[in-house]
């Protein structure tokens, strides 16, 4: 091919990519991430100014145990429900402390459909338990993720407004371990029958405390800026005025 024929071609080959629209693919895929890691860090700031970790650490474990003493099995109903067991809790506020405490303010997962959210927070700590008949102290370590709904809503004039849904723990990253080890074999069914009933009233503790600081946290959100950073993720039609 004579070499002004390639040379023309070339540049027609470039005058057509330069009147081509720029597909918005890669870019969507940054806005994504910009608007997930907005909404992490403004939850996250929330959590940490209404001292959450704060309020972990007096979850009224003991007080919830106690409730399940007519359904708890074996050792453990027996265990809460003696009335020596629960003076010697009144007696003895250390029995239970919860320690180390650790709230994924950076690990916090967003994601987001049209105008619906989630919001998947991961947090966990340490329990010490004292038994009461002879005083050894149990440590255990639980974790677990907690989920958070909220979407935009219209009203009858039109207008936006956020909507709470559901926020609860996701059931199946509740676990709950001994980390105490040397464990007499009498004792590991008692402790087995502890990890249940802890698995049972944990979840609901720690979503009475965190959920109502997801929904202030939240209702303090402006619309507009929520719509904003949608705006940016959502890819605009080509040529659209």
């Amino acid at each position: 091919m004579h070499p002004l024929w390639k040379l023309l071609i070339l540049f027609g080959l470039l005058a057509l990519h330069s009147v081509l629209p720029m597909q918005p693919w890669p870019g969507l895929a940054n806005a994504h991430m910009e608007t997930r890691s907005t909404l992490a860090s403004i939850i996250a700031q929330g959590l940490m100014r209404h001292n959450t970790e704060g309020r972990l650490q007096n979850l009224p474990l003991r007080s919830s145990l106690n409730d399940l003493r007519h359904e708890a099995p074996g050792m453990v109903g027996w265990l809460i429900g003696s009335q020596s067991f629960q003076q010697q809790q009144q007696q003895q506020e250390d029995s239970i402390n919860i320690t180390h405490i650790q709230l994924g303010y950076g690990r916090i997962r967003m994601s987001f459909h049209k105008e619906w959210f989630s919001a998947n927070i991961s947090l966990e700590f340490d329990i010490r338990f004292r038994l009461p008949f002879n005083n050894k102290i149990i440590q255990l370590h639980t974790s677990m993720n907690l989920i958070a709904e909220f979407w935009l809503e219209k009203d009858e004039f039109g207008r936006r407004d956020l909507v709470m849904g559901n926020c609860s723990m996701e059931p199946s990253s509740v676990s709950v371990m001994v980390v105490t080890e040397g464990i007499p074999s009498k004792m590991k069914h008692f402790l087995s029958n502890l990890r249940e009933n802890l698995e049972k009233v944990i979840p609901h503790v720690v979503a009475s405390q965190v959920c109502p600081l997801m929904d202030e946290i939240l209702r303090q959100l402006d619309v507009k800026l929520l719509k904003s950073l949608l705006e940016q993720a959502v890819p605009h039609k080509v040529n659209q005025p």
